[in-house]
């Protein structure tokens, strides 16, 4: 590649806004220079523990990630290298057989809830972006996609909010605004930012 890739974090509380922040840089990069890396591929595999203990597990816990294997594949793509990036069971909390291959890109961005409470991570990025939305709003998101899109009961997202992603959001998640280059109230509703954020990559990348 005739430009060293940069690589953009994106962290902040489940339904923020991340994906929408990656997805307007997709757009308005193209798919043959940005490409988007979700944390949640990353879940250790744990396809060897009963189905039922599977759904009990806390998967917004720093330890649900598998960090080493997440660490090196960002490495490799830095480097210019390919990787065989995990594929997530969402329903059954496993691990695919398949994966999907991911090739050198020039803008490598990474999201997810914990993306900048890994020191490992951190030193990797050049540009750390926190997305802070108001806690109703990010619950209500949380909700609808858990619903649509994962299969789950209403009930058993409530259930779940309580018992994990709301401790380990207070615990994990917030303190790692401090970390951030820059803070997006809103998400990818924010033309501002993202109009900055432009900015800064293009500064880059020339």
């Amino acid at each position: 590649m005739s430009i060293s890739p940069i690589l953009i974090g994106i962290g902040g509380g489940t339904g923020s806004g991340k994906t929408s922040i990656a997805k307007n840089l997709l757009e308005e990069y193209g798919e043959g220079e940005v490409v988007v890396i979700e944390q949640d591929a990353y879940y250790c595999d744990i396809s060897d523990l009963p189905l039922e203990e599977r759904h009990q597990q806390n998967f917004d816990h720093p330890d649900a990630i598998d960090i080493e294997l997440f660490n090196q594949q960002l490495i490799g793509l830095m480097k210019g290298q390919s990787i065989d990036m995990p594929i997530y069971d969402f329903a059954n909390h496993t691990r695919k057989t398949e994966t999907r291959k991911v090739n050198p890109h020039h803008v490598v961005v990474v999201e997810g809830i914990l993306t900048l409470h890994y020191p490992v991570l951190r030193e990797l990025m050049d540009i750390k972006i926190f997305v802070d939305t108001p806690d109703d709003i990010r619950f209500i998101r949380r909700v609808s996609r858990d619903v649509e899109e994962r299969g789950r009961t209403v009930q058993s997202v409530i259930d779940q909010y309580l018992k994990t992603v709301r401790p380990m959001h207070q615990q994990f998640v917030e303190p790692s605004k401090y970390f951030s280059d820059i803070i997006i109230p809103e998400g990818g509703q924010n033309k501002v930012a993202i109009d900055l954020l432009r900015t800064k990559i293009n500064a880059i990348l020339s």
